[in-house]
């Protein structure tokens, strides 16, 4: 059985692939369970639903949440971004549903003062600022969630920079403007009260937002979950696109020992197309009583 319950769309996030384009994959690579899980949007859920039925792929319902995380270890209690996958949850839930338009509320405003501070930044280049015919245009390329990864790509198409990782190392880090807050014991209550299961996302991701920001040693980051997150999750991601055989291993043992569930995916966002090539064990599945 394959498994994948981490990929994001076109449609409601940063992927590069719409909804009906991933399906279509997932198909042919004859992946049996799968999820949505876009950033901080749940509104594709029903067509996502809808496409898993139609090819004949088990679905649960998903989406990723960025939170807020403090540490007292780790510079005087600065807070981290961490992510917090939900799963199984209701749809039609009120609270997360206003929740997720809060967010998304926000993301658009966010949006507009990172170009603030990207404007102030190509001014002192000597280069044309970006103005409200731009703004649109990254929108528009945005379909979903309008993110940094949206802008980031919209400077590559204009030649400002060479790729998305210089965009992000010359100007959108500088630029950034925080995030909503949003934290641990919020999202969980959220997604709990919705019916869903709380599970933290790719604990030891050296590229992504993950507990390798407070640690690199993967017996702290346990020890941290067990210390400070513990009461809020139902679940690890143990299986992740850049988890390693240490990190799967130690991960998983962790999960067995407090009764949490398990979970993996690609986190796809289709460069390259990694949806269903995790080695996924079938009991993965069997946890959601499908």
């Amino acid at each position: 059985m394959k498994v994948d319950l981490h990929i994001h769309s076109k449609d409601c996030s940063d992927g590069r692939l719409p909804l009906t384009d991933i399906f279509d994959i997932a198909s042919k690579r004859a992946v049996d369970l799968i999820s949505i899980t876009d950033h901080d949007a749940i509104e594709c859920q029903g067509r996502a639903k809808a496409l898993a039925e139609s090819h004949g792929i088990h679905y649960i319902t998903g989406v990723e949440l960025n939170i807020t995380f403090s540490h007292p270890g780790y510079r005087e209690g600065k807070p981290i971004s961490l992510d917090l996958l939900g799963y199984g949850y209701h749809m039609d839930d009120k609270a997360l549903l206003n929740k997720i338009q809060e967010l998304r509320a926000h993301r658009e405003k966010r949006a507009v003062r990172i170009l603030e501070n990207l404007n102030k930044e190509l001014m002192k280049e000597g280069l044309r600022p970006f103005d409200e015919k731009d703004l649109r245009a990254i929108e528009q390329s945005a379909d979903g969630a309008l993110g940094r990864p949206h802008i980031a790509r919209y400077m590559v198409q204009k030649g400002i920079v060479s790729d998305v990782q210089e965009a992000f190392d010359r100007y959108l880090v500088k630029c950034d403007v925080p995030k909503l807050p949003l934290s641990l014991e919020e999202a969980s209550e959220l997604i709990r009260n919705a019916g869903g299961k709380a599970v933290l996302a790719h604990g030891n991701d050296p590229n992504g937002t993950s507990l390798r920001v407070l640690t690199r040693d993967i017996r702290e980051q346990l020890t941290i979950i067990k210390e400070r997150m513990l009461n809020f999750l139902d679940g690890l991601e143990c299986w992740h696109a850049r988890h390693d055989k240490d990190t799967i291993k130690a991960y998983l043992s962790f999960a067995r020992k407090h009764g949490l569930l398990v979970t993996g995916g690609s986190d796809c966002h289709q460069n390259p197309v990694r949806i269903g090539t995790l080695d996924i064990p079938a009991y993965v599945a069997e946890q959601f009583q499908l």
